[in-house]
């Protein structure tokens, strides 16, 4: 994973088919996060590319997430199969003429993350029956259907709205940019807020270094949204996490719950700080930086509760279990003492 905000998906379009498994390794190895998958059914757009078969094949070749885009006409006859590939995020079409919603109760139900394209004309209201839905929503800059198209700026326009759009998932929502999208290009959609650039034929240009485009595209991106949507200070990392607060474990295990209900994720580890009287030191409750004050805003409140909570635990712990105060004690015992 990097070290800034921005993420890159390889699209393997442009690869080397004939030797797509260390192409893939060779994207991931460079810095690529994950690795976009187009699936075409030479109907619903004018080419054909590979299918299940192959994602399936390439599967055990790398950790990396893969991202499906199934540009076909008829994907929920098909899930099932992309799933069962490996896929971890499934994204189709709202211009399909099947019924959409069925398929991507299909993909949730199964644990993956499912999003909704759109082509450059389609507008971003044609999403709006499936909100509640959506994990992924995928702003096509290029009409689908083959690679190395010329980047159009005005459908990167859905990209910020589109944001807002994925509101009910403030984290782990994702906003991905699909068409043209290179070091020329980064800057512009990074400064619209996406949140993943699918990167295609500027990753296999023969004789030009992956590794650097790769690392240009996310800084660039990064850079776009500093200056345009975070008032010139750099964007947190993704990967960094804090602390929220720190609890006994039955106590976390609860407030996890009601932070992660609201679309936050949690870590939840064995701290080293207080010791309580059942013989279990406190729970510490991590959130991701980029959320920290999205957190402190819900439920700064109710970690004040939770924390006299565990105060009313603990003292109700010690007269159950009195021997529970010589655990308490020796944990405050200053080290070295006797």
């Amino acid at each position: 994973m990097g070290t800034g905000r921005a993420r890159l998906a390889a699209s393997i379009l442009d690869a080397d088919l004939g030797n797509l498994a260390y192409d893939v390794r060779r994207a991931v190895r460079n810095g690529a996060d994950r690795i976009h998958l187009d699936v075409m059914d030479g109907h619903f757009v004018p080419n054909l590319t590979f299918g299940a078969k192959t994602i399936k094949a390439l599967r055990p070749r790398t950790e990396a997430p893969f991202d499906a885009h199934l540009m076909i006409s008829d994907p929920g006859r098909y899930i099932e199969e992309y799933i069962d590939a490996g896929c971890d995020s499934i994204t189709i079409h709202v211009e399909i003429e099947e019924p959409i919603e069925p398929t991507l109760r299909a993909i949730r139900a199964r644990g993956r993350a499912a999003g909704l394209a759109l082509r450059p004309a389609t507008p971003l209201s044609a999403l709006e029956p499936y909100q509640s839905l959506l994990d992924i929503v995928l702003v096509m800059t290029v009409e689908p259907g083959f690679g190395g198209q010329a980047f159009m700026r005005e459908p990167a326009k859905k990209i910020l709205p589109a944001r807002q759009l994925l509101r009910h998932r403030p984290v782990d929502g994702e906003v991905h940019v699909d068409g043209g999208v290179n070091r020329e290009t980064a800057e512009y959609v990074g400064g619209l807020g996406v949140d993943v650039l699918v990167v295609g034929s500027a990753l296999w240009v023969k004789g030009h270094d992956q590794g650097r485009e790769i690392r240009l595209v996310k800084a660039l991106a990064d850079e776009g949204y500093q200056y345009n949507l975070n008032n010139g200070v750099p964007p947190i990392p993704r990967d960094n996490w804090v602390r929220f607060t720190s609890l006994p474990k039955p106590i976390a295990k609860a407030f996890m719950a009601e932070i992660e209900a609201g679309g936050v994720p949690v870590i939840m580890l064995r701290g080293d700080g207080q010791m309580n009287p059942d013989g279990l030191r406190n729970y510490e409750l991590l959130v991701p930086a980029s959320a920290q004050i999205l957190v402190e805003e819900r439920h700064a409140g109710e970690r004040d509760v939770r924390l006299a909570e565990a105060e009313a635990w603990r003292e109700i712990y010690l007269r159950e279990h009195p021997e529970g105060a010589a655990v308490v004690a020796a944990d405050r015992r200053p080290s070295g003492g006797r």
